[in-house]
């Protein structure tokens, strides 16, 4: 069986069968119990009615009328409808309430129980309660026998009368397990028909319609299911744009240097040899950028591909911020937090990190810049933060966040001071599989300032 709502259905239809086939054993012993303990009292009680009338009604040899005026008086005592016949089953007497109910019709006789006197008479009384059938009575005194059809015992079952047997608590089951499966089946139907649109949702996800999302209605854990996988699909979605972005700006940055080394390897062949160092410098220029580009595109879809690093050593980040400072002579402050806590991570990273923004500060800022590790806020598990500082144009603060996306330059830079503009956005993706930040701020008096982030410790990786 394939179908899922119906393995769920048949589960919950199974189970309430097997809950009525159980609850209909016990109610059935317990009634069984019940007409027991009737049986008992009843046995009893026409012992204690048998001797007493033993002895109160008038002999055999007594007048009819006589009999019938004992019986009918010992009738209205006892409240029961009474009947009396001789040894040879004539009636002798009848109480008017016996025969105001006609208890000598066929129908009737199953409610009567017969009582045989020491003297051979037989006394008919009506049962006491509601039994379904007589089991006899073992002789004693003044009671030696009692006979009686099966009684109409009748239990009320919301507005069901139960049948001999136990039929009608049978089919008050049935009736209960038809009722329970009919309203069971929609809503399992339903809860089904979501899994099976959730199922198409993430078939035509991948097969390719990245932009398919399924349905979040509920509150359940179909529901949840489906919020998960909308932002599953949501971030590989966006991870595959990013690589597609990625592929087209790295074939459009190679083209570049790609085109001037095809130049000077042309000209090279006839040039004389004055110009023959002036080529190969640019030749080596070239090959230095398209390295440099590799290395920078090979990082960014590492990081992209990888959610945990692959080292997570302590760093001692302000000996990196110095070593990497003393390149581009920048002056590098740092606080009593600063120059003694240090982080968990890649070194190599967090130095490309730095590297980065020193390099993009030199380029678009000059050669005044500031570097300052503090503590970025009180507290000794407080974060530290890098802060790189120049006095460059600055950034317009549209164009603030938008310059840590892979390829973008801020307009007519691209010409001036070449780049690919991958450096800040592997600064962004450092800062982020370190649980760090990044963000680019203006400086009083002209410049920007790069504040990269980076908490002491690690975050624990999700399950």
């Amino acid at each position: 069986m394939k179908s899922l709502y119906l393995r769920i259905y048949l589960t919950v239809v199974l189970s309430l069968a097997l809950f009525a086939a159980v609850s209909g054993w016990l109610v059935q012993r317990h009634l069984d119990e019940q007409r027991v303990r009737a049986e008992i009292v009843v046995r009893d009680r026409m012992s204690a009615w048998a001797d007493l009338l033993q002895q109160a009604l008038p002999p055999p040899e007594a007048s009819m009328a006589d009999q019938a005026q004992a019986l009918n008086e010992w009738s209205q005592r006892l409240r029961v409808p009474m009947a009396l016949d001789d040894a040879s089953g004539k009636r002798l007497a009848a109480s008017a309430s016996f025969l105001r109910r006609d208890l000598d019709n066929a129908n009737a006789a199953a409610r009567l129980l017969a009582i045989r006197l020491d003297d051979g008479r037989t006394l008919w009384v009506t049962r006491p309660g509601a039994l379904r059938a007589a089991r006899g009575m073992p002789g004693g005194p003044g009671a030696r026998d009692a006979q009686a059809g099966p009684v109409d015992f009748r239990v009320p079952w919301f507005g069901i009368r139960a049948l001999p047997d136990g039929v009608g608590l049978a089919a008050l089951l049935v009736v209960l397990l038809v009722a329970v499966a009919a309203g069971a089946f929609p809503v399992v139907r339903r809860l089904t028909r979501r899994l099976e649109s959730l199922k198409q949702g993430v078939e035509a996800f991948g097969a390719g319609a990245l932009h398919r999302r399924v349905a979040e209605d509920g509150g359940d854990e179909v529901a949840a299911v489906g919020a998960s996988f909308n932002r599953a699909a949501g971030r590989i979605e966006g991870l595959l744009r990013s690589h597609q972005s990625l592929l087209a700006n790295a074939s459009h940055e190679l083209r570049s240097p790609l085109a001037r080394l095809k130049m000077a390897v042309s000209l090279m062949e006839d040039a004389p040899a004055a110009q023959r160092a002036a080529l190969k410098r640019e030749i080596d220029t070239n090959i230095a950028e398209l390295d440099a580009l590799v290395e920078e595109v090979l990082l960014a879809s590492r990081l992209d591909a990888t959610a945990q690093l692959d080292r997570q050593d302590p760093v001692a980040l302000l000996t990196v911020v110095a070593e990497e400072a003393a390149r581009v002579n920048a002056v590098v402050n740092a606080d009593e937090a600063g120059s003694q806590r240090v982080v968990t991570g890649d070194e190599r990273l967090l130095r490309r990190a730095v590297r980065n923004l020193l390099e993009n500060a030199r380029r678009y800022g000059g050669s005044e810049i500031d570097v300052t590790v503090a503590a970025a806020g009180p507290g000794p598990r407080a974060d530290l933060l890098v802060q790189v500082c120049d006095r460059g144009p600055g950034v317009p603060e549209a164009y603030r966040e938008r310059i840590f996306e892979a390829f973008f330059r801020l307009p007519g830079q691209a010409e001036r001071e070449g780049g690919v503009g991958l450096g800040l956005a592997l600064v962004r993706q450092i800062a982020t599989r370190h649980g760090g930040s990044v963000r680019c701020l203006a400086r009083e008096g002209g410049g920007s300032c790069f504040e990269l982030q980076l908490p002491l410790a690690l975050p624990q990786p999700r399950p």
